[in-house]
């Protein structure tokens, strides 16, 4: 089960990180700028911190550098995608679209819209959402210096509370010998919510059809 799950998430950090070698840092750096604002979700944010921490002495890098420059792409990646909204807007998302749908962008403003320049912290913590957050803030012409507060202190709570779970984990024999389950499990939990909602209003919109066909058919029944 596990390995039909790791396929089915190409998030398979572990060996990702063995492969990049020496440029381990580099691919961090480049994922999670990706990832933060480049408007490509899919990509092991969590997970790829995690486990370079918990690899850290077969990777040859220190906890501190890995933390450094997840912090430093983090920052740089929200910036990017402020500036793309705020240059722009809506002209990258449509009905139609395989990944910016608009359906997104609105669950993204909702979100937004629901926890002001704090949701720059929050979803931080949200796969998927964390990426179109700094794009709504850009076409909502939030003001840049409150952007750039919340958006620092969304990154360092981010990479400073991953480094701390991952540092801590690694002092666990289980975790140390099955760090690419872990990593799965910690997607398949942070995706969760997003899971839940789609699954949710999927049935929502389900029921609103079927609630709009009975008056319909009501309509048609010939009269006693």
């Amino acid at each position: 089960m596990i390995t039909a799950l790791s396929t089915a998430i190409p998030l398979s950090a572990g060996p990702l990180l063995h492969a990049l070698g020496p440029w381990a840092l580099a691919g961090i750096a480049v994922m999670i700028f990706i990832e933060s604002g480049v408007l490509f979700p899919f990509l092991p944010g969590d997970s790829l911190i995690l486990t370079a921490v918990l690899l850290h002495v077969q990777l040859n890098l220190s906890p501190v550098a890995i933390a450094g420059v997840a912090f430093v792409a983090a920052v740089a990646g929200d910036q990017a995608g402020y500036w793309l909204g705020h240059r722009f807007g809506r002209r990258f998302f449509r009905d139609d679209a395989r990944v910016l749908t608009t359906a997104r962008l609105r669950e993204a403003e909702r979100f937004f819209d629901r926890y002001g320049a704090l949701s720059l912290v929050l979803a931080r913590f949200v796969p998927i959402v964390r990426t179109y957050v700094p794009l709504v803030a850009g076409t909502a012409r939030l003001r840049y210096r409150r952007f750039i507060v919340w958006n620092v202190a969304g990154a360092l709570l981010w990479v400073l509370g991953l480094t701390l779970v991952a540092v801590w984990l690694g002092g666990i024999p289980f975790v140390a010998r099955n760090i690419d389950v872990l990593a799965v499990v910690v997607v398949v939990v942070s995706l969760t919510p997003i899971v839940a909602a789609g699954l949710r209003r999927r049935h929502n919109t389900a029921r609103e059809g079927d609630d709009e066909a009975v008056p319909a058919e009501a309509a048609t029944q010939p009269r006693a």
